[in-house]
């Protein structure tokens, strides 16, 4: 079917759909102009995908033969769970492809790999603000109530 949302790992010849879509979400978070990221920063981001046990990984969505979507993932041990977690960290949609289920095509792509890889537990956050990514988390998962704390160090 033409509009179907494929999902697959994302591969070194997306690096510029890729990039795209990473500095969109990047600004969506604020970090752009002057508080961009430090582009090593995303240069070893990219190259973490491609590197055995780096621990980062990432897919792509595919829509219409154009990369229209990213999720970036990693396991983790937890002091509550005898089995990893696995959490999202990085979820983006390219705007006018939204509400067409690419996110959640990327978001139950990295539930059914961590459910593979015998994850206990998918977990992201996000802002308080961001209304329209919150309205597809709340049929996804659970909010239970917690608040994150950041402290740069």
């Amino acid at each position: 079917m033409r509009n179907e949302v494929r999902v697959r790992p994302v591969e070194r010849g997306d690096r510029e759909a890729w990039r795209l879509l990473w500095d969109g979400y990047n600004a969506f978070y604020g970090r752009s102009g002057p508080t961009a990221l430090d582009e090593r920063i995303t240069a070893r981001t990219w190259e973490w995908f491609f590197t055995p046990g780096s621990g980062v990984h990432a897919f792509v969505a595919v829509r219409e033969g154009q990369v229209v979507g990213l999720v970036h993932y990693l396991f983790h041990r937890s002091t509550s769970r005898l089995n990893d977690v696995c959490y999202l960290q990085d979820l983006f949609t390219r705007a006018e492809h939204r509400g067409l289920g690419v996110g959640r095509a990327l978001i139950e792509r990295v539930a059914a790999t961590a459910k593979e890889a015998g994850s206990s537990r998918l977990y992201w956050t996000t802002q308080e603000t961001n209304a329209a990514g919150r309205a597809l988390y709340d049929k996804l998962a659970e909010h239970r109530g917690f608040i994150v704390y950041s402290r740069e160090l």
